[in-house]
């Protein structure tokens, strides 16, 4: 019998356990990849689509509005079909859209698509729910936020990697309008890749799948008295304020540097990259000092580990809207983008502890809570009254406001007795 691991060997492929780490955060990272993979091509699809400031606004709010309900509903499927069918079943139905959002030759068309696309942002779920699975509780939050951030780094990569693409493409002679339709075939062919790896070599558990354990039936029924637990809503906020930034600036960044510091699309797409590829790093360093500091100061010391990471991801982005010079908005830009990714990794290193019976759900609402706060971010970036330099700073003190609601939420690890009592009360 297969057991959860309590080390983490990021350079290791044996065993069921570490196969599943692997692909399960390249699965997030080819769905990263597809969901941000025309936000540094905006300024092209900008001029050809003649797109306004507010309809721009209108499809960053569609690229992360759909996955809001995506979140919510594959965490759900997570308990019930288990990681694995789910993946699977993602990876291919989300390839659609990515495939053919280069038929959109209109606003309308364009922001359908971009809707649809939205959903495969959903994975994130998967990745944290299976990762769960094969870890046990001393190295979890690590685990979890080494997998979501390189997972993330798609967000980086496609930055850097889609304006190559693109302009590749129009070496070869095709225009503008054709190329940037072109390249979205990349990221399609990727999710059908993964998906095949996905099939072959995870399994849902260390133990086997859930229909091979016979754990299938064990979570036909929703628990939803645990919406009555104030530690999810502080969690969810949480992330709403860094999770939620980070795809807010992953679409809008490319849009930013060209807009006030007149870079070309290929140096903009660079610089939004390095933003996105500090998840190489600092979203596991998150996680991992969770970790550590959970080992010494049990749930409430990784509460104020979050709440500090939170404060100082805040004062950071005021910094970067108050830069002056492109030098200036690049030291900034790092300084929070590390706080930022930090948070992403403490906040899910506090999230498989607050009730282990429903850690799909969990996790579910919580990853969906990020995904609202960057469609309600995306509000203030559509209106044509608020700058893209004002948004960053009001962005920036909600979410200093955010982590004092963090630093004063008590959170502790909920035991599987204290669960069942709860869900048997809740049933009674």
């Amino acid at each position: 019998m297969e057991k959860q691991l309590t080390k983490l060997n990021i350079f290791s492929g044996k065993g069921i356990q570490m196969r599943t780490f692997h692909i399960t955060w390249l699965m997030f990272f080819v769905c990263f990849f597809g969901w941000f993979g025309l936000a540094p091509l905006m300024p092209t699809i900008r001029a050809e689509l003649h797109l306004t400031k507010g309809q721009i606004g209108n499809i960053m709010i569609a690229s992360v509005g759909s996955t809001i309900l995506a979140r919510l509903i594959i965490g759900k499927l997570c308990d019930l079909w288990g990681p694995r069918k789910t993946a699977i079943r993602l990876l291919l139905v989300g390839s659609l859209p990515v495939f053919f959002v280069g038929l959109a030759h209109s606003y309308a068309t364009f922001l359908m698509f971009r809707l649809a696309i939205g959903v495969i942002g959903a994975s994130f779920v998967i990745t944290q729910f299976h990762t769960s699975m094969m870890f046990a509780p001393n190295i979890k939050g690590t685990a979890n936020a080494v997998t979501g951030g390189w997972g993330n780094l798609g967000g980086g990569v496609t930055n850097m990697v889609m304006p190559l693409i693109f302009a590749a493409i129009v070496g070869f002679g095709y225009t503008p309008a054709e190329a940037w339709r072109y390249a979205m075939i990349v990221p399609g062919v990727m999710m059908l890749l993964v998906a095949f790896l996905y099939y072959k070599f995870t399994k849902d558990t260390p133990d086997g799948n859930f229909d091979e354990i016979g754990r299938k039936n064990e979570s036909t029924k929703t628990d939803w008295s645990i919406l009555a637990d104030w530690r999810i809503w502080a969690l969810t906020l949480a992330y709403a304020m860094c999770f939620g930034m980070e795809v807010t600036f992953d679409n809008v960044a490319s849009l930013h540097f060209v807009d006030n510091f007149h870079l070309s699309q290929g140096r903009a797409g660079f610089w939004a990259g390095i933003f996105g590829s500090m998840n190489l790093f600092a979203r596991a360093l998150g996680g991992i000092v969770s970790d550590k500091v959970g080992k010494k100061h049990g749930m409430r010391g990784k509460g104020l580990l979050l709440a500090g990471v939170l404060l100082l991801e805040g004062c950071g982005l005021i910094l970067f809207a108050q830069a002056g010079s492109l030098m200036v908005a690049i030291i900034s830009m790092l300084t929070f983008a590390l706080f930022l990714k930090m948070s992403n990794g403490a906040t899910y290193g506090i999230v498989p502890f607050v009730n282990q019976k429903n850690v799909g759900l969990v996790s579910g609402i919580v990853g969906a809570g990020g995904n609202l706060g960057g469609m309600l971010f995306g509000f203030l970036f559509k209106s044509s009254t608020i700058t893209y330099v004002q948004a960053f700073t009001y962005i920036g003190y909600t979410v200093i406001a955010v982590s004092l609601i963090v630093l004063i939420t008590r959170f502790r690890k909920q035991t599987a007795e204290e669960t069942e009592s709860k869900t048997a009360l809740a049933t009674a």
